[in-house]
C-alpha cells in the first residue's frame, strides 16, 4: 500500500504542474489580449477567448490523464499492456465515471481512486478559471454596479 500511495502522490504532483503549467498560460494569453485589444470586448472575441481557455484547459486535462495512463504510472507497473486500454482506463478514473469493465490489479487498485481525487481537483481547478473568466467578462460586458435587481 506504501508503494502505491507514494506512487500515486508522485503522479499527482506531475499533474499538479502541468495543472499550473496550462492554467499560467491561460492567465497570461488572457492578460495579453487584453492589453492588446482594450478592455471592451466584442461577443466574437469573448467566445474565442473563452473557447481557447477551454481548449487549453481540457489539454492540460488529457495531458495528465496520459501521464497516468503511459508515461508514469499504468504501463509503468505493468498494469496494463498497451497505452490505448491504460489510457482508456485513466480517462473513467481521471473523470470519476468509474465504469468498471476495466478493473486494476489488487496490487495496484489503489491507483484508481488516487487518480479519481487527483482528476476530480484538477477538474475543479479547470472550472474555477474558465468561471474567473467568464465572471471578467461579465463584468466587462455591464460595467455599471448592479443594485440588487
Amino acid at each position: 500500500m506504501l508503494l502505491n500511495l507514494l506512487t500515486g502522490i508522485a503522479a499527482m504532483l506531475v499533474c499538479l504542474l502541468f495543472q499550473a503549467i496550462f492554467v499560467g498560460i491561460c492567465v497570461r494569453q488572457y492578460v495579453r489580449f487584453h492589453r492588446r485589444h482594450g478592455l471592451l470586448l466584442g461577443p466574437l472575441q469573448e467566445i474565442a477567448l473563452l473557447a481557447v481557455a477551454m481548449l487549453l484547459a481540457m489539454f492540460g486535462n488529457f495531458l495528465q490523464m496520459a501521464a497516468w495512463a503511459w508515461a508514469w504510472v499504468f504501463v509503468l507497473v505493468g498494469e496494463f499492456a498497451d497505452f490505448a486500454t491504460a489510457l482508456y482506463h485513466s480517462a473513467v478514473n481521471f473523470a470519476t465515471l468509474g465504469y468498471g469493465d476495466i478493473v486494476m490489479s489488487e496490487r495496484w487498485r489503489l491507483l484508481g481512486a488516487l487518480e479519481a481525487a487527483n482528476g476530480i481537483l484538477m477538474f475543479g481547478v479547470s472550472t474555477a478559471m474558465m468561471t474567473a473568466v467568464l465572471t471578467r467578462l461579465i463584468r466587462l460586458a455591464r460595467p455599471e454596479p448592479l443594485d440588487g435587481a
